[in-house]
């Protein structure tokens, strides 16, 4: 049973169909003029119509990158060259490491940054960030949908809140995490910039978008050609964005369905949990993102605890995918204040609308029944 859908997500058949031309038959470069680069081309074109459907914005407005971080990094640099490489930027000790290392980068070529501490969940309020603006302030940048926790922080609420204070302060969001999770139209909302993934939308890996809004000011990063509008250098990923859009197109037609399968898998996992003592909810019990649990079993440590489950065919992780290998705990759940018993022994499950309930429900009572092994006991689960 594969728990982990925030670190990565299968590829759906449908992606793979849609890929597979791209990967023999439509080989050109998409910039070239004749009929195997104007065909790749047609692909890409339509995949962007399928992504800009899908978050509600023009289809001008998307950048097409190499992935999440890409996008992330591309926002944050490019916004802080427009602003002439000077100034204040915030965000949050919560954020993803793309972001806590791109304000590192940032920091290092002069900013003076500043961030904020999120609340228990891991999200961050309006108010908070509104207090932390000053003159010099050029950019802020909020996660939507916290990778390890599934908070939600209200980002388009805030970022109208900062426009109305300071129209002037560009505002981007990670919304990563938030692809696919509620209705999404960032045309209807103040957010400049926004980062996202294919990947965890059961996308291919290697490719990812970058919402620009028109009149955001914003140099590109990644020179040395004229793709992407001259926005982003490189020849393009035709393959992966073709698959990005036939993803985006899933999603927009599952619509809500989605979101109600997903609560009622994780309803059915916390269900295969029930009776176990010493259990400690890292997420938000209301409001937060059905596709995304953290959970703390007292007594039991996270690592010992996933090899064991690994072995029992369930897949978890202790936090994000890119730190799996680090034997630091969780900088989240650190930023959120819990003490260190409760986070070295935290562990985060996953979900994707593609799960049988029944087969989570199963899984839930396999994670209680070793947890019990593990604490040295084997008590009947209720």
């Amino acid at each position: 049973m594969y728990l982990d859908n925030a670190a990565t997500t299968p590829l759906l058949p449908e992606v793979r169909a849609a890929m597979e031309p791209y990967l023999q038959d439509v080989f050109g470069n998409p910039s070239s003029i004749h009929a195997a680069g104007r065909a790749a081309r047609a692909g890409i074109e339509r995949a962007r119509a399928q992504v800009a459907s899908l978050l509600g914005v023009p289809a001008q407005a998307l950048v097409f990158t190499s992935g999440g971080t890409e996008s992330v990094q591309a926002a944050l640099l490019g916004a802080w060259l427009a602003a002439g490489s000077r100034g204040h930027v915030i965000t949050g000790q919560a954020e993803h490491h793309a972001v806590l290392h791109t304000c590192e980068l940032l920091a290092e070529l002069g900013a003076d940054v500043t961030y904020l501490p999120p609340q228990p969940d891991g999200s961050l309020t309006t108010a908070a960030v509104l207090a932390a603006i000053r003159p010099e302030t050029r950019l802020v940048s909020l996660m939507a949908v916290n990778n390890e926790t599934g908070a939600v922080t209200p980002v388009a609420e805030t970022a109208a809140a900062v426009k109305r204070l300071r129209p002037d302060i560009v505002v981007h969001s990670d919304m990563v995490q938030a692809l696919g999770l509620a209705p999404l139209r960032l045309s209807d909302t103040q957010l400049d910039l926004a980062s996202f993934s294919g990947h965890k939308i059961h996308a291919p890996k290697g490719v990812g978008v970058l919402y620009i809004r028109q009149g955001t000011p914003w140099r590109p990063v990644l020179r040395g050609g004229a793709q992407e509008r001259g926005r982003r250098a490189g020849t393009e990923h035709a393959a992966g964005i073709v698959g990005l859009g036939a993803a985006a197109a899933w999603l927009q037609a599952q619509g809500e369905q989605r979101l109600r399968r997903l609560e009622q898998i994780r309803a059915a996992f916390v269900q295969g949990l029930h009776g176990l003592p010493g259990v400690e909810w890292n997420s938000p019990a209301q409001g937060g993102a059905a596709s995304v649990l953290n959970v703390s079993f007292s007594g039991v440590r996270s690592d010992r605890l996933l090899m064991r489950l690994d072995l029992e065919g369930v897949a978890a992780s202790a936090g994000a995918a890119c730190t799996a290998g680090s034997l630091q705990p969780s900088h989240v759940l650190q930023a959120c204040g819990w003490p260190p018993e409760r986070v070295e022994s935290a562990v985060r499950f996953s979900f994707s609308s593609l799960l049988d309930p029944a087969e989570v429900l199963a899984a839930g009572q396999v994670v209680a029944r070793v947890v019990q092994d593990l604490r040295g006991g084997r008590a009947a689960q209720g």
